[in-house]
Parts: structure tokens; C-alpha cells; sequence
């Protein structure tokens, strides 16, 4: 079981910007999840995969591509309280779910550093 959260690499955001996105992302992609998916992750230590995407629209084809999944996500908006203009889209957050379902979708992406 695992969580992954998929940011966009063309903001010009902190480090504490972009940890605050992500944690929207794995918490509402979190509460779109089946009760025992939800239980099963937090038993196994709440896996969580940080990885990145070009920009907007490289972000807007995983979208979509989870859309027509029954995993869970969550696509971020920002408010726009501090760095970013409001509605900016971020991240997108995907499961907590198995592992080989997540995969099919973001095996291809590089960890974010």
C-alpha cells in the first residue's frame, strides 16, 4: 500500500510551500479512500511517494489518467494566501491504494529532490 503525490516541477515555490501542498494532496486524496484501504496504509507505516512532473499541463495528463481509475486522488488548488496567484494548481495526491495499481499510472516518474 502506498500514497503517491505528484508536483509540479515549474513553480517557483519554498521547500515549506511545496511540503504544504503535498500534504493537501495526501490528505484529501486520503479521505477519498475505501475505510479498509485507509486502515491496511496506516498499518503499514502510511507509505507516501513524492515525485514530479514538467508542468501544468504534464500534471493535467495523470489527472486524467486517474480519473478513469477508482483510486482515490485529489487535485490541489491553492488559495492563494502567500506564494502563488489563487487557483494554482500544485499536486495531485493518488491513494492510498496497492502498490501495482498505483504504479500503472506514475511508474514512469522521477522522485522529487
Amino acid at each position: 500500500m502506498k500514497q503517491v503525490i505528484i508536483i509540479r516541477g515549474d513553480l517557483s515555490i519554498s521547500r515549506g510551500k511545496i511540503a504544504a501542498q503535498a500534504c493537501h494532496a495526501s490528505l484529501g486524496s486520503y479521505k477519498r479512500a475505501d475505510v479498509k484501504k485507509m486502515k491496511k496504509w496506516d498499518q503499514e507505516g502510511g507509505k507516501k511517494v513524492v515525485v514530479k512532473v514538467n508542468n501544468l499541463d504534464e500534471l493535467f495528463e495523470y489527472y486524467e489518467l486517474v480519473k478513469a481509475t477508482e483510486l482515490p486522488y485529489f487535485l490541489v488548488r491553492d488559495a492563494g494566501h502567500t506564494e502563488l496567484p489563487e487557483s494554482t494548481i500544485t499536486c495531485l495526491g493518488i491513494g492510498p491504494d496497492e502498490d501495482e495499481k498505483i504504479d500503472k499510472i506514475t511508474q514512469d516518474l522521477k522522485l522529487l529532490k
